[in-house]
């Protein structure tokens, strides 16, 4: 059978008949590319070289976290704790009670001292404790289309349980997130003084300017039984509404702090503040905690001393192991190999350069 093929496929000269069909080759076309042989840079780890990275890399990390402590260091923080001072002692075996309650009186005087002479501007923060704004459904709970334009106020897709009123209208702006929205308040006065807060400018330029419109004015909110948090000015719209645009910028750990304003004066050390605190917003319910947070900045932002504490340690440790790389190398030193029988030295044949 195969005799009468390859005879069919000859001439009667013998030679090759060139229409036959040839079999394709399978075997992929040699390139350098798919074989790895390009050129590229393959260190050899000597032990001069290994020593002297984990020499800079010490040498470098150790006076940048010696500066960012510093600078840490140098933040002047005021930390005072007051869900639980600001309830009367008769009412805090049901503090769900209390703050549920319209009849009762929420207002709480708390004096604070400063413990060191505090530059202005000095931010005023409200910290959250146990509250999850990076739950699922609560972080979907908004619809960016509604805060940006007025033509898309009836968009209340993704914002239920907050979507529509009562009378079936929708709610501006719609969603769990703006209903829960912050609503304790604070004022502050110096020796009987009022120290006047700041409240512009407190929000991200980048939210004002793009995720709120200027022609969207709040409507049918916090109108309902069940009031969530603050309410908002129905005359101004919700790009001028800078504690709802910082409270809607959601946090990403159960622990958070929002700017609340600035203190635009300098505060001399031992001085008493008094601050007159609304005590409106509930964290009762679910264990939550409140403190008012009064701090000043340095060039590395607030106080943060993790991120010297983490360069100090990335530091030392790299300082460590080259001084014990160097006493090792010279108490048990060990030659190096011929670099050139390296198997990228080799040509492809595996014949040396």
């Amino acid at each position: 059978m195969n005799l009468k093929a390859t005879a069919a496929s000859s001439t009667s000269d013998g030679t090759s008949d060139s229409s036959a069909p040839r079999r394709n080759s399978k075997k992929p076309k040699y390139s350098r590319f798919t074989q790895q042989e390009l050129p590229a840079c393959k260190p050899i780890l000597t032990p001069g070289w290994v020593i002297s990275t984990f020499a800079v890399v010490g040498i470098i990390f150790i006076p940048i976290g010696l500066a960012s402590l510093f600078a840490s260091q140098r933040v002047v923080e005021i930390v005072d704790r007051y869900d639980i001072d600001c309830i009367p002692e008769t009412l805090r075996n049901d503090k769900l009670a209390f703050i549920q309650s319209r009849e009762t009186n929420k207002t709480c005087t708390r004096s604070l001292t400063v413990p060191m002479d505090m530059k202005s501007p000095i931010y005023v923060y409200y910290e959250l404790d146990n509250f999850y704004q990076n739950h699922r459904r609560y972080v979907k709970s908004r619809n960016d289309k509604q805060l940006q334009s007025k033509k898309n106020e009836n968009e209340t897709s993704s914002c239920d349980p907050e979507a529509n009123a009562s009378n079936g209208l929708p709610i501006v702006p719609c969603g769990l997130i703006a209903w829960s929205l912050f609503n304790d308040t604070y004022r502050f006065s110096l020796s009987s003084k009022v120290l006047e807060v700041n409240k512009k400018n407190i929000a991200w330029k980048s939210d004002q300017g793009h995720k709120f419109g200027d022609d969207v004015y709040p409507k049918n909110f916090q109108s309902g039984g069940l009031i969530g948090g603050a309410k908002l000015n129905a005359s101004k719209p919700l790009s001028e509404q800078e504690d709802l645009i910082v409270w809607m910028r959601t946090a990403a750990l159960p622990t958070f702090r929002k700017l609340w304003g600035k203190i635009e004066v300098d505060l001399e050390a031992n001085e008493q503040i008094t601050v007159v605190i609304q005590n409106n917003y509930n964290t009762y319910s679910f264990g939550g905690k409140k403190k008012l947070v009064l701090s000043t900045t340095s060039w590395i932002g607030g106080k943060n001393d993790f991120l010297g504490v983490a360069y100090l340690t990335v530091g030392g440790l790299c300082l460590f192991l080259a001084i014990s790389f160097i006493l090792l190398y010279f108490a048990r030193p060990r030659p190096l190999g011929d670099p050139s029988f390296l198997s990228w030295n080799s040509d492809p044949a595996g014949h040396m350069n």
